[in-house]
């Protein structure tokens, strides 16, 4: 068996990775001959993502730095948590540098025999060559004619991404603040390192003294030693029309995107390769062809899910933006009362651990 990966991102090496451990033959065609990892990105990963991952794709514990509370405040009472989601005897949520991941993959899957990694896309790929093709990308040919239909929105905002390095703390609470102009989020890294994403509301290029300044306004507390490199990038959501045409599959962010406040883009697309993979194990032991219905069964099982679980971070985004226009803080209130009960803080918990499994 044979399958190509269209990429050279995360997702990309992820999925190539979690192939190879199968004794699957991978071929990973990129059309970005300068492929960059932004050094100020982080990604956080659920508990038992962390645990699917470390068992069936690679070790990533060395890279990532627990958290064991996520706690949330609004800008007009930094005092007072509106909601609190803790684990005191394991990890809540991991945070990992989106660069120390690529290099990890990659150098795992350098040596590996099944895997050859093709630097171009001048000759065009054989689909009969492959018994799947997985497309990772957003600009390449196959993108273009087959899946550029999808329901999506744009937020009017951009996320600036930077880590702050600080005196040493203990450091394994994250914080959301769902300030006036967007929600801020301080993700731990280490003791003295923490990872910055500011969602700000019509805002295309802000200076680096504005972002500082604003970072400093809702820091409840670092002691701030120096601010590195800021970059940022456009939010937008969407979710694809369609998963296939025929051996080919789209993945990934190309799949589905969602709005950075709750920390589950990528864990969306490790539950996909978990997914994707079982469907293949169980083709492989039941004797039955790796082709077309793979693609079949993985949008069947997942198209509706990803669509819930898309609109339903979105609806979170959408509660606080809200409470912001009207310069309002009863839904926050409301929020912080259901908080408090056990049942629906432990269902928040699971959801945001495990997604939509129904």
């Amino acid at each position: 068996m044979r399958v190509c990966i269209l990429g050279s991102g995360l997702t990309a090496l992820t999925l190539a990775k979690a192939l190879v451990n199968q004794n699957i033959f991978v071929d990973l065609v990129s059309s970005n001959k300068n492929h960059k990892i932004n050094h100020s990105r982080t990604i956080g990963i659920s508990k038992s993502n962390f645990n699917y991952f470390n068992r069936n794709i690679t070790n990533i514990e060395k890279i990532s730095w627990k958290l064991k509370k996520i706690e949330i405040y609004t800008d007009k009472n930094k005092n007072e948590k509106i909601l609190n989601f803790e684990n005191s005897n394991e990890q809540l949520f991991s945070i990992i540098k989106n660069f120390q991941l690529y290099e990890v993959l990659n150098k795992n899957l350098f040596k590996n025999k099944y895997f050859k990694k093709i630097k171009s896309q001048k000759k065009l790929i054989k689909q009969e060559k492959y018994n799947l093709i997985v497309n990772t990308e957003y600009n390449n040919f196959f993108t273009k004619k087959y899946f550029s239909k999808k329901i999506e929105k744009s937020y009017n905002s951009y996320a600036y991404t930077t880590v702050i390095n600080h005196e040493k703390i203990s450091n394994q609470i994250a914080v959301q603040v769902f300030t006036k102009i967007g929600p801020l989020a301080f993700l731990p890294l280490s003791k003295n390192k923490t990872s910055i994403v500011y969602s700000i509301y019509n805002s295309k290029d802000i200076d680096r003294k504005k972002i500082i300044h604003l970072i400093n306004q809702n820091n409840i507390k670092y002691k701030i030693k120096k601010v590195e490199k800021i970059e940022n990038f456009e939010l937008k959501s969407f979710n694809l029309r369609s998963y296939y045409h025929n051996n080919i599959l789209a993945f990934g962010d190309l799949l589905h995107r969602i709005h950075p406040l709750a920390g589950q883009g990528f864990n969306m697309t490790i539950r996909d390769v978990n997914l994707f993979i079982n469907i293949i194990k169980n083709k492989i032991d039941l004797g039955l062809p790796i082709d077309i219905s793979v693609n079949y069964e993985f949008e069947k099982n997942l198209k509706h899910k990803n669509y819930i679980f898309s609109n339903s971070v979105d609806l979170i985004q959408e509660f606080f933006n809200f409470e912001r226009k009207f310069n309002n803080n009863i839904l926050s209130k409301s929020v912080k009362i259901l908080g408090k009960n056990r049942f629906i803080n432990k269902l928040f918990t699971k959801v945001a651990d495990k997604g939509i499994n129904f």
